[in-house]
C-alpha cells in the first residue's frame, strides 16, 4: 500500500498596508504639515481632515500626497489624522469664522483701555478653532523684539469668552503683512507673502549687494519694514554667475588693451572695464570669454621663464638651462 502524500501546509503572510502620508495646511497660503492618513481611503487635494496639533484639534485642507521615504518625520513618526471632516464640521467652521471679527474688535477695545496700544501692541487677528473650543488672538509688538506683557488682556478675554480656551500669540512683522495682505512695495496687487510664500527665508543685506541693487531703504524694504523677500529669489543665480567673473579693481587684458574692472553684469556674463583710449579713460563692456586676468598671465610667464625643477645640468629635456 503506497503512502499518501499530504500537501505541505502554507502560512499566508499578509502584506503590510502601505502608509498614506498627506500634506495638510491650515491657512490659504500657509506651511504644509505631514500626517498619516493610512486606512482612510483615497484622499485628494481639497479634502478636509481633522487633526490634533499643538494648538488643539484643527480642521485642515489636504494639499498633496507625499512619498514617506522623501519626508523627514518628527521624533515619534507621523501623527495620524483623527478623521475626515463631516458637513457638520464644515458648518461649524463657517459659523465660528463669522465670529472672529467681533472677537477681534472687542480685544482691540480692551487693549486700548489697558493702554497696550500706547506700548506698541496691536491686535492683528482673532482665530477660532473649527469647533469653537479655542480662541487665539494674534498680536504684534514693538520692533525691538521685546516680549509683550499681556497677562491682564488674556485674563480679561478669558472672562469675556468663558466657553473657549483663550490664548495670545505674538507674531513678527512679516507674518502681520502676510495676514493683512494688500499691495506690495513693488506695485504687485497682492504681496508675495500673501500670494504664494508658505515660509519665510532669511534675507540679508549681502543679497542686495550681490545683485547690485541700490541699498536705498525705500528700494529694498517691503511693506512689513523688513528686507524684501524677493531679494532671495535670484540670489543664488547671481552668486554663481559672479564666481565666474573677475572681481572689481582686477586688472584684465581685453581686445582693446589692459584695463581695470569697474563693474560686472552677472546674468549677461559681461564685464565693464576702464581702459585708456587715445589717452582718455573710457569704460567699455566685454564678454567673459574676451578677458584674460593679468595676474594669471604674469604668473604663467614667470613659470615659463623659470627652469624646470627636475633640471639637473642638462639632464632634463625641458630646454631650459640654469645659469
Amino acid at each position: 500500500m503506497s503512502e499518501m502524500t499530504l500537501p505541505a501546509e502554507t502560512s499566508a503572510v499578509a502584506e503590510p498596508t502601505p502608509r498614506t502620508i498627506i500634506g495638510v495646511r491650515f491657512m490659504r497660503v500657509g506651511k504644509v504639515y505631514h500626517f498619516d492618513a493610512t486606512g482612510y481611503g483615497p484622499l485628494k487635494s481639497g479634502d478636509r481632515v481633522i487633526v490634533e496639533t499643538t494648538r488643539g484639534r484643527q480642521l485642515g485642507e489636504v494639499v498633496n500626497r507625499v512619498d514617506p521615504a522623501k519626508t523627514s518625520p518628527s521624533e515619534g513618526g507621523y501623527k495620524a489624522i483623527e478623521g475626515i471632516a463631516t458637513p457638520r464640521d464644515l458648518a461649524l467652521l463657517q459659523m465660528w469664522k463669522s465670529k472672529e471679527t467681533e472677537a477681534m474688535i472687542s480685544c482691540r477695545e480692551r487693549a486700548h483701555q489697558l493702554g497696550l496700544d500706547q506700548a506698541g501692541v496691536k491686535v492683528v487677528r482673532a482665530d477660532y478653532s473649527y469647533d469653537g473650543s479655542r480662541l487665539t488672538f494674534l498680536l504684534s509688538g514693538p520692533d525691538d523684539g521685546s516680549r509683550l506683557e499681556t497677562r491682564s488682556l488674556k485674563d480679561d478675554m478669558q472672562a469675556m469668552h468663558p466657553h473657549q480656551q483663550v490664548a495670545l500669540r505674538q507674531i513678527g512683522p512679516r507674518d502681520v503683512a502676510k495676514l493683512l495682505g494688500g499691495m506690495g512695495a513693488c506695485g504687485l496687487e497682492t504681496r508675495c507673502c500673501s500670494m504664494f510664500l508658505t515660509e519665510f527665508s532669511p534675507v540679508s543685506i549681502k543679497m542686495a549687494k550681490e545683485q547690485g541693487i541700490s541699498l536705498n531703504p525705500d528700494e529694498i524694504t517691503g511693506m512689513c519694514g523688513r528686507l524684501r523677500c524677493c531679494l532671495v529669489y535670484e540670489y543664488e543665480q547671481y552668486a554663481a554667475a559672479r564666481k565666474a567673473l573677475p572681481k572689481r579693481n582686477k586688472l584684465v587684458l581685453t581686445p582693446k588693451g589692459q584695463g581695470r574692472v569697474v563693474d560686472v553684469n552677472p546674468l549677461k556674463e559681461s564685464v565693464f572695464v576702464e581702459i585708456m583710449v587715445d589717452d582718455e579713460p573710457r569704460t567699455l563692456e566685454f564678454m567673459k570669454h574676451e578677458l584674460q586676468p593679468v595676474e594669471e598671465l604674469e604668473a604663467l610667464k614667470k613659470k615659463a621663464a623659470s627652469p624646470c625643477d627636475r633640471h639637473q645640468g642638462g639632464g632634463c629635456n625641458c630646454g631650459k638651462a640654469k645659469n
